[in-house]
């Protein structure tokens, strides 16, 4: 795709002063593109100014049988950080998710951030992580209303190093 290039070069500028990163994000979603896990209707870009400023990603990932996404990363240029660019795209892939059939997402990192698009603790989901984390930073969100609890450990894809 033509917006490869510019959306590794996004990532890398927007987790190069973030708190918790590796440096190895933009890898991740050029490793997470050629895996099973990609589904390219939740891989969106914000545009602003004709140039891309920001990227979200949602792979495909299990809980028992359950197909589940996980939003990772989010990347917004610093410059355009702050102004509801990652709300939008992060409401934008639930709404595209929602209508693929996908009925959780998980995401873990910020719980004051996340909380704003409506992530809570995986835990009230019946969804546990494969490593230790703080109840608080593991979170997920029901797209769907209808859909069961969950009871079980997610299984991310193997190219997350989990």
């Amino acid at each position: 795709m033509f917006f490869y290039n510019e959306v590794f070069e996004l990532i890398k500028q927007a987790f190069a002063s973030a708190e918790h990163c590796d440096g190895n994000e933009q890898d991740l979603v050029n490793a997470l593109r050629k895996s099973n896990s990609f589904v390219p209707e939740l891989s969106l870009v914000a545009v602003v100014d004709n140039k891309i400023a920001g990227h979200i990603l949602f792979t495909k990932n299990f809980v028992g049988q359950e197909e589940v996404l996980a939003l990772a990363p989010l990347s917004v240029l610093p410059k355009y950080q702050k102004n509801g660019i990652g709300l939008a795209l992060i409401k934008k892939g639930h709404y595209i998710a929602k209508k693929l059939g996908y009925n959780y997402s998980v995401v873990l990192w910020n719980p004051k951030y996340y909380n704003k698009s409506g992530y809570m603790p995986a835990s009230r989901f019946g969804i546990k992580a494969p490593f230790k984390v703080s109840d608080e930073n593991f979170m997920a969100i029901k797209l769907n209303e209808c859909s069961n609890e969950l009871n079980g450990i997610i299984q991310y894809d193997k190219t997350f190093g989990i």
